[in-house]
């Protein structure tokens, strides 16, 4: 197996960063900030702690966001519209709870909350707990059999699948998988394609156009809200790509969420010029 070349390592660590979704948490309270810091894991994403609510509304219009945490103590009655406008987002909050709170919780079940996180109690787990119920897990749900689908299998395809996936929120192109995973460009071409295989190429845009959709799922976003977040050129650049992958223009992309595309591809859309 050939290894690639150097390329420029800062540049790459940037992209890799930013591939990244973000957990925003909202919480006054720098005990229970850190707790859900600490504990989640690395590689699963990024942990912000916003100072206010506005900030948490910020990063969810410019950033792909896996989760919001917020102190519903803390919080104006803007956070309870949050779950309505993005179901597709779990909605977690982490809250001192007392006797008396039970209209309170009630109005976070009612609102469409994920969970609720005892402050104090649910600390030591709450990170943990929270990464494993992600829009980001929710998304590799839906895909789950899509190896097996596209013929995936050969441990450098499965490899490939597993990154394609996790860059699926930044532009991404074969040669960032590559460097990835430390082959030259050309042979994780060859190799992806091989035994009947999609081409990369069309991998990649299958991915993004999968979170487009899972994206667009919810009311709170437009289709420029989505090509921003996902670093698309502009409208038309996704409006293309959601064509090539699945027939179908960005709004229909929000009937179809990540399966239905993953479905619209396999009838053969699967082939593009490497």
């Amino acid at each position: 197996m050939s290894r690639a070349n150097g390329g420029n390592g800062a540049g790459e660590a940037g992209a890799a960063v930013a591939a990244y979704p973000v957990v925003p948490v909202f919480h006054p309270r720098r005990e229970a900030r850190s707790a859900i810091k600490r504990g989640y894991p690395r590689g699963a994403g990024s942990v912000r702690l916003c100072r206010s609510i506005q900030e948490v509304r910020r990063l969810l219009d410019q950033r792909l966001v896996d989760a919001v945490v917020l102190d519903v103590r803390h919080c104006d009655g803007e956070a309870l519209t949050l779950p309505a406008r993005f179901p597709r987002i779990p909605m977690y909050a982490l809250s001192a709870v007392r006797p008396e709170d039970g209209a309170l919780l009630a109005s976070c079940r009612e609102a469409g909350f994920t969970g609720i996180l005892v402050e104090g109690v649910d600390n030591a787990v709450a990170g943990e707990w929270i990464a494993a119920r992600t829009a980001q897990v929710a998304r590799r749900a839906a895909l789950a059999d899509a190896p097996r689908l596209l013929r995936l299998t050969d441990r450098l395809q499965l490899a490939a699948w597993d990154e394609v996936l996790r860059r699926a929120g930044v532009p991404t192109k074969t040669g960032h998988v590559a460097q990835a995973l430390r082959v030259t460009r050309e042979h994780l071409s060859r190799e992806f394609g091989a035994g009947g295989a999609p081409n990369l190429k069309r991998v990649i845009d299958l991915a993004r156009a999968a979170c487009a959709a899972d994206l667009l799922g919810n009311p709170g976003y437009t289709v420029r809200a989505v090509v921003r977040i996902l670093g698309y050129a502009s409208p038309s650049h996704l409006a293309g790509a959601a064509r090539r992958v699945a027939g179908a223009t960005p709004l229909e992309l929000r009937e179809l969420g990540p399966r239905g595309v993953l479905t619209r591809f396999l009838r053969g859309r699967t082939r593009s010029r490497v």
